[in-house]
C-alpha cells in the first residue's frame, strides 16, 4: 500500500524529471496551479490531504507517464536523478532523413548525439529534440522527448510517427484501426492527420519530456 508521503514524493519527482515545479506540473495538467502546493498536502488540524484520482490521471496524461511509472517513483524505484543511461538523440527535423532508423524502426547509423535520461527497460529508446512552435502548447522549441519503440500504444498517447515517405511528426494518437490511423495535432493551428496504416513505418510512444 502506498503511503501519503510516497504519493506526494512521486508527484514531486514527476515534476522534477519534467523540469517543472509542482505548480508547473499542475498547470501542465490543466489544474489549478496551487493543486500540488505543500500547503495543500495537510490541514491545520493535521489531517492528511490526498491528491484526487482525477488530478493524478490528468498528470499522467499530460506527462506521458503511465501508472506503473508513477508507482515506481512512489516506491523509490524510479528516481531519474539516481538512475539513468545514455540514449541516442537527434533533432525531430533530422529524423525524417534516410539513415537514422533501421527497417525495424530502431535508431541506426552514426549521426546521433547522446543524452542521459531516466533508466528504462527499452534497449532501443531514443530522444528527439523539438524545433519550432508547431507543437505548442505541449512541446516547445528545445524540448527533448524520450521515445520508446517497444511501449504499448493506446488512444490518447503522445507518439512519434514516421511515414514510409520519411515524414516524422509528434502527435497525439487518435483512432487506430487495422486499416487507418488518426494523429491529432497539439497545436490547434495545425490540422489533424489521417493515414492508411500501410503508409506508416512506425508509431512509437513518447514516455518522458525534458522541458
Amino acid at each position: 500500500m502506498l503511503t501519503h508521503p510516497q504519493i506526494w514524493r512521486a508527484l514531486d519527482m514527476l515534476a522534477d524529471r519534467n523540469g517543472l515545479s509542482p505548480s508547473g506540473l499542475a498547470k501542465l495538467a490543466g489544474l489549478d496551479p496551487t493543486t500540488f502546493n505543500k500547503s495543500k498536502r495537510g490541514g491545520a488540524n493535521g489531517k492528511l490531504r490526498w491528491p484526487s484520482t482525477e488530478s493524478l490521471a490528468k498528470v499522467l496524461a499530460a506527462t506521458g507517464a503511465n501508472l506503473d511509472e508513477f508507482v515506481a517513483l512512489a516506491s523509490g524505484n524510479g528516481n531519474a536523478r539516481a538512475h539513468g543511461r545514455a540514449v541516442p538523440l537527434i533533432g525531430l527535423a533530422q529524423a525524417g532523413q534516410a539513415g537514422y532508423f533501421d527497417d525495424a524502426g530502431f535508431p541506426a547509423g552514426g549521426g546521433w548525439d547522446e543524452i542521459t535520461v531516466p533508466d528504462l527497460a527499452d534497449a532501443h529508446a531514443y530522444a528527439l529534440e523539438i524545433t519550432g512552435e508547431s507543437m505548442l502548447p505541449v512541446y516547445r522549441d528545445g524540448d527533448r522527448v524520450l521515445v520508446s519503440p517497444s511501449g504499448s500504444l493506446r488512444r490518447g498517447d503522445r507518439v512519434v510517427a514516421r511515414t514510409r515517405k520519411g515524414e516524422v511528426m509528434a502527435k497525439q494518437l487518435g483512432r487506430y484501426t487495422a486499416h487507418q490511423i488518426e494523429l491529432k495535432s497539439f497545436n490547434p493551428a495545425h490540422p489533424d492527420r489521417h493515414f492508411l496504416v500501410s503508409d506508416i513505418a512506425f508509431v512509437h510512444r513518447i514516455i518522458w519530456v525534458s522541458q
